[in-house]
C-alpha cells in the first residue's frame, strides 16, 4: 500500500495545481473557447491545465507515461497517468459549477489511483487500490464513500449525461426502456453521475460515448466504494468507450 499512498498523495498535488488554474479562469470574461475537430469545445483553461500537469509529471515522475485528452500520449511506461483537465467543459464555458479535473494512474492496464477534483463545488473524491473510496476537501478531511443498498430497479435512481449520444449509437430505445423501469431519472451528467453512485446518492449511471480519460479515475472510485463499473458489454474496463456503473446489486 505504501506505493499507492505515495501515488495518491502525488495525485492530490496534481489536483491542487489543476484547481489553481481552473478556478482562476472559471467565469473569466476573456476565456478563450474553440471548437475541436469533433466540434466539442476546448478552452484556454483546458489546455493550460493539462500543460501544467504534464510539466509537473515530467519533473516528478519522469519515467511514467502520460495520456491526456488535449495532447494525447507521451512515454511508453506501463505506468501511465491519465488526465482530463476539465471534464464538463460545456458546463465550465456556461458558468455551471459542475465540472472537474480527473486524474487516474494505470499500471499494466489496471487503474490503481483516481482523484476527481471539483473545486467550484468544493469537493474531491479519491481512491487507491484496496484503500477504499473517500470524499472531502483534502486527504485529512474526508469521509468514506459507500454505494447504496437498493436492490430493485423500480426503486432505483438513474443518472446520465444526455440523450443525443444514445440516439447516435442507435441505443435510445433501450435506454428509454431502462429509464421507464426505474423510480427516478436525472441527468446530473459526466463525472457527477458516477461519483454520486459511489456516494450512494444515485444507484445507476450510464454513458454511451466516453473515452479512457473520462473514466479511469472514476472506475476505481466506484469499485472501491463497493460498486461495479463496466462498459455496455459488461466488461470491467474504463477503456470500452461506454460506461455503466451501479451499486452492484442492480448491475446485471
Amino acid at each position: 500500500m505504501a506505493g499507492f499512498d505515495d501515488d495518491l498523495r502525488f495525485a492530490h498535488v496534481l489536483a491542487d495545481a489543476a484547481d489553481d488554474i481552473t478556478m482562476r479562469r472559471f467565469r473569466a470574461l476573456d476565456l478563450s473557447v474553440q471548437a475541436k475537430p469533433d466540434l466539442t469545445p476546448v478552452t484556454d483553461a483546458d489546455l493550460a491545465t493539462e500543460e501544467s500537469l504534464r510539466n509537473v509529471l515530467r519533473r516528478a515522475r519522469p519515467r511514467d507515461a502520460t495520456l491526456g485528452e488535449e495532447y494525447g500520449r507521451t512515454g511508453v511506461s506501463q505506468r501511465c497517468w491519465v488526465l482530463d483537465p476539465i471534464d464538463g467543459t460545456k458546463n465550465y464555458v456556461r458558468g455551471v459549477p459542475v465540472w472537474a479535473t480527473l486524474i487516474g494512474l494505470m499500471a499494466e492496464g489496471q487503474v490503481t489511483v483516481g482523484v476527481v477534483s471539483a473545486p467550484a463545488l468544493g469537493r474531491r473524491w479519491w481512491a487507491a487500490q484496496d484503500g477504499g473510496a473517500w470524499t472531502g476537501r483534502s486527504l485529512h478531511k474526508a469521509t468514506a464513500c459507500r454505494v447504496s443498498e437498493v436492490s430493485r430497479l423500480q426503486d432505483a435512481s438513474l443518472s446520465y449525461s444526455d440523450l443525443a449520444t444514445w440516439a447516435d449509437k442507435g441505443r435510445l430505445d433501450e435506454f428509454l426502456t431502462l429509464a421507464k423501469s426505474v423510480w427516478r431519472t436525472r441527468a446530473y451528467g459526466a463525472f457527477w453521475s458516477h461519483v454520486l453512485v459511489a456516494e450512494g446518492a444515485v444507484d445507476i449511471s450510464a454513458e454511451s460515448e466516453v473515452s479512457l480519460w473520462d473514466l479511469a479515475a472514476l472506475q476505481i472510485i466506484v469499485t472501491e466504494a463497493g460498486g461495479v463499473f463496466t462498459d455496455l458489454a459488461g466488461i470491467p474496463t474504463p477503456d470500452g468507450g461506454s460506461a455503466v456503473c451501479t451499486n452492484g446489486q442492480l448491475h446485471d
